[in-house]
């Protein structure tokens, strides 16, 4: 019976083999009597230990090997350590590569991680009833731990481990003090690996157990139906448009170019970064309906129709250029599409009748201009709708705007007026005194509850404005307050 520990995740089939297949390449190439890593025989304690390796002198053969920095030839070489190819022979717990005169030696090929063979509870259970023999029972607390949990689950086969633990311990002392020092170092270096210490990070923690082997080269059985399936996929790319690679780096690199100066990992925050300053003047500047916008935010309206459209703020500004123009039906229905598309499921019947009403019904008082053909699929659609029945007619509508009255609001005096009312702020230089002060004066952030219902409210207040006008009803209210 296998008693599996917390860290013991067990994963059958090692997704790694690829990176493991390079490292241990490394490795051997390492241990070369002339190319690799110099060793030499060193004293530890009183024991003479052959093949040992400084950390200095590991990471500058790495560093000249690989053609690398220092500091990245030191994470390949911690790695290393990690994984447990090499191992420390002074300070066991810490796996990492020290650059200095700390002392390192190669894991013999038996211990390392490619071998397929899962360290059980039972090899543990055995080198740790060992380690106690050797120590008299001065384990370490973790050690210390793990023993009594494996002693209290393997109770009915102790008496075997127990014994098996003294015939190594026997076999082991008739050995030289080097090998058996060199050994018990391996040994204990290769349970560190796989056994961690608690709150410690292992490299070969993995998930869950997998289905298959995605390491292994299974010949499947070919038919005739997988030939032919092969046939298919292979005319469908060879007709498949392509672009040129020129092509697409051009795009990318204008697309970089356009947006570089809106990217907060380029460019910083202004006036300043709420997080870092606790000054929470960007978050006001940047509300969604804010009076007046900030010129990065004007300017990123006219690089595409779908930014202006993402913008909340920017949307209200194309609404007053289409009030302007009396076109704003087109703006109406898209916005009635996305709140269909976005809202609850008991509401799509309600929505779906008010949208063909408004917009899609003939004489309908918003009737939009879309061919006949989408008008078809979309009032036949609208008999039993569902979330994305206005596709066709939205996509239809968003082309319209964005091929004519997107770039017709970009020459207009609205936009140019937006963009002189734009405001530039200032950049923050705090001082630590008022960054600490700041932190003091912290404000409570806004419930987004109550964003939602001012959003509400905004939205009816829209709609009882765009709504045909009572007049009956507007002289009897005026009599009434006369």
């Amino acid at each position: 019976m296998t008693i599996r520990t917390l860290r013991d995740h067990g994963q059958h089939y090692r997704p790694r083999m690829a990176c493991l297949n390079k490292a241990e390449a490394l490795v051997v190439e390492m241990q070369d009597q002339k190319n690799g890593v110099k060793a030499s025989e060193q004293k530890l304690n009183v024991t003479t230990i052959p093949h040992v390796m400084s950390g200095q002198d590991i990471l500058a053969w790495i560093a000249n090997h690989m053609k690398v920095d220092t500091q990245e030839a030191q994470v390949i070489g911690t790695m290393l350590v990690a994984y447990g190819y090499i191992y420390p022979l002074q300070d066991h717990k810490k796996l990492v590569l020290k650059p200095d005169g700390s002392l390192y030696r190669f894991q013999t090929p038996y211990f390392w991680p490619k071998q397929k063979w899962k360290p059980e509870d039972t090899d543990y259970a055995i080198y740790l009833a060992k380690r106690n023999i050797r120590k008299k029972g001065a384990l370490d607390v973790y050690e210390q731990e793990e023993y009594n949990k494996l002693h209290k689950w393997m109770n009915h086969k102790w008496d075997f481990i127990v014994m098996q633990a003294k015939e190594q311990y026997k076999a082991g002392k008739e050995r030289k003090k080097a090998d058996r020092v060199v050994l018990d170092c391996q040994e204990r270096a290769y349970w560190i690996v796989n056994r961690p210490p608690p709150r410690t990070h292992s490299a070969l923690d993995y998930g869950i157990d997998r289905l298959i082997d995605p390491n292994a080269d299974e010949v499947k059985k070919k038919t005739l139906d997988y030939y032919r399936r092969i046939i298919i996929f292979t005319q469908q790319a060879i007709m498949r448009s392509r672009v040129k690679s020129s092509v697409s780096l051009g795009a990318i690199v204008k697309y970089v170019t356009t947006f570089k100066n809106h990217d907060p990992f380029l460019a910083p925050c202004l006036p300043s970064n709420p997080w870092q300053t606790d000054d929470d003047t960007y978050w006001e500047l940047n509300m969604r309906n804010v009076e007046v916008p900030t010129k990065m935010r004007v300017e990123r309206w006219s690089f595409s129709f779908f930014e202006l459209l993402s913008d909340p703020r920017g949307r209200a500004d194309f609404k007053v250029f289409l009030k302007k123009e009396f076109s704003g039906e087109n703006l109406a229905f898209w916005e009635a599409a996305e709140e269909m598309k976005w809202g609850t499921a008991a509401s799509m019947s309600e929505k779906a009748e008010n949208i063909f009403k408004t917009f899609l019904a003939p004489g309908a008082p918003r009737w939009i201009n879309i061919d006949g053909r989408t008008m078809g699929l979309t009032v036949k659609g609208l008999e039993h709708p569902h979330r994305y029945v206005l596709d066709a007619a939205q996509t239809h509508i968003f082309m319209l705007m964005k091929k004519d009255t997107f770039y017709r609001y970009l020459k207009s005096p609205v936009y140019k007026d937006i963009q002189k009312k734009a405001i530039s702020p200032a950049p923050h230089n705090f001082s630590d005194a008022q960054l600490e002060q700041n932190a003091k004066n912290r404000k409570p952030g806004i419930d987004p509850i109550i964003i939602w219902q001012q959003e509400e409210e905004e939205k009816a207040k829209a709609a009882a404005a765009a709504g045909p006008i009572d007049i009956k009803k507007l002289m009897q209210n005026k009599l009434d307050r006369k």
